[in-house]
């Protein structure tokens, strides 16, 4: 696309950097601002001098069949830094008990393997499974347990992990609406569709620094320590930016996309519908190699950790909708948490160094009401447009959704520039 358009992308998160890219990849000159030191948001990894190594801000994967992020991999050339299993295949470990199993689904769409004992969670029946169907005609304020039982084995041993992991909420007030979406693009695409992938060595490797090469090599400005302070709206328009040194006034051919924490945002856009209550994340990383054949994310049903993460040179721990723990001292989650870790992981040592990071605000809580404040990415200006994982993408807020809310900003800018 040849343009004089100049696109003014504001947060530089996954979103951000996903409708940067798009628009710089079709000729649009771009300038990203990031209010931080550094890109990626919560999608970040840094050198942590406690720990001694660098850590991912947070534990994300994706699935083979999140389209929207493995598109923006592809983009930006970093699609060989995703790594999983060739098998859509998860291991399990019930704290408990002791008792370890593997579900081993079906590559294809009809899902042949729940009707295989040694494939399905054990004590499991065919049957339990068809009950997921329920979600996909939910209505957008029921909640999850008004649909499904909420209670079983399936329930305890693989729906509950899988629901509090992907929405970050509680499925007792989860949205229905949203477990829905999720069934849509997993189960009933089938086991190809549903393999995990996770960025290695670090996060910052796969999704961000080579999105800032590619910018960078496309003539794009990225500007770091730069917070937006006031948006001037005028007519139907986005007239100007405020930052702190400087007011950057608009043209009639400037887009601008506002990619910032819904928070910030509510701040920045009048009369702005957006999400006002979130829930935290707690992770935790622990300086030691991953014992030979470990799997690579492994869920724990019963403890205070909920999916294990091992790499060549450290082992991470997610805890999801963790309100109620998070402001629990930090060295005392170190030791829970190692505990958990060496008993599923067969492991006899010291707690090793080790680092608890904490999300207070990691995502917008996942409730019928939140999701209903969700907007849209068009907004009533014609050359400002929102993205991030808290706008109205039909997903949680997931790396999937985040993408996919960048690349549906940046179509509607350049819709508006080819009119």
């Amino acid at each position: 696309m040849k343009t004089a358009a100049h696109a003014h992308v504001i947060g530089a998160g996954l979103a951000g950097l996903a409708a940067a890219t798009c628009l710089a990849g079709r000729g649009v000159a771009v300038t990203l601002f990031e209010a931080a030191g550094q890109a990626g948001g919560r999608c970040r990894s840094y050198f942590d001098p406690n720990f001694d190594g660098v850590i991912d801000n947070g534990n994300h994967f994706i699935l083979t069949g999140n389209q929207a992020a493995f598109g923006y991999l592809r983009r930006i050339g970093a699609s060989a830094a995703m790594q999983g299993s060739a098998l859509p295949e998860k291991d399990f470990f019930a704290l408990a008990t002791g008792e370890r199993w593997t579900i081993r689904p079906n590559p294809g769409r009809v899902p042949t393997w729940v009707f295989d004992a040694r494939r399905r969670v054990p004590g499991t029946v065919p049957a339990e499974y068809l009950e997921l169907t329920k979600l996909l005609l939910a209505r957008p304020g029921q909640r999850i347990c008004d649909v499904l039982s909420c209670k079983g084995v399936l329930w305890e041993r693989l729906l509950q992990p899988f629901f509090l992991g992907a929405l970050n909420t509680r499925p007792e007030e989860a949205s229905a609406v949203l477990a829905g979406a999720l069934v849509r693009r997993t189960f009933l695409r089938g086991g190809n569709a549903y393999r995990t992938r996770i960025a290695h060595p670090t996060l910052a490797a796969a999704f961000i620094d080579p999105a800032l090469e590619f910018l960078k090599a496309r003539g794009a400005q990225i500007r770091f320590n730069e917070r937006l302070r006031a948006i001037t709206f005028g007519g139907r328009a986005a007239a100007a930016l405020e930052f702190p040194d400087a007011t950057l006034p608009l043209s009639g051919q400037d887009m601008v996309i506002l990619a910032v924490p819904p928070w910030v945002a509510r701040d920045l856009v009048p009369r702005l519908s957006a999400p006002t209550e979130f829930r935290s994340i707690i992770n935790a990383h622990f300086k030691y190699p991953a014992p030979a054949g470990a799997s690579g994310m492994q869920g724990m049903i019963g403890g205070t950790a909920e999916w294990i993460f091992t790499f060549p040179d450290r082992i991470s721990v997610t805890v999801s909708a963790a309100d109620a723990i998070v402001d629990r001292d930090r060295a005392d989650l170190a030791q829970t948490l190692w505990a958990e870790v060496c008993a599923a992981l067969d492991i006899s040592a010291p707690l090793p160094k080790w680092q608890i990071v904490k999300e207070k605000r990691a995502t917008f809580a996942a409730t019928p009401a939140q999701n209903a404040m969700r907007p849209a990415a068009a907004t009533g200006w014609r050359n400002f447009f929102l993205a991030g994982d808290w706008t109205d993408t039909g997903l949680p807020a997931t790396i999937e959704g985040a993408v996919q809310s960048g690349e549906t900003a940046a179509a509607l800018a350049l819709r508006q520039l080819s009119l």
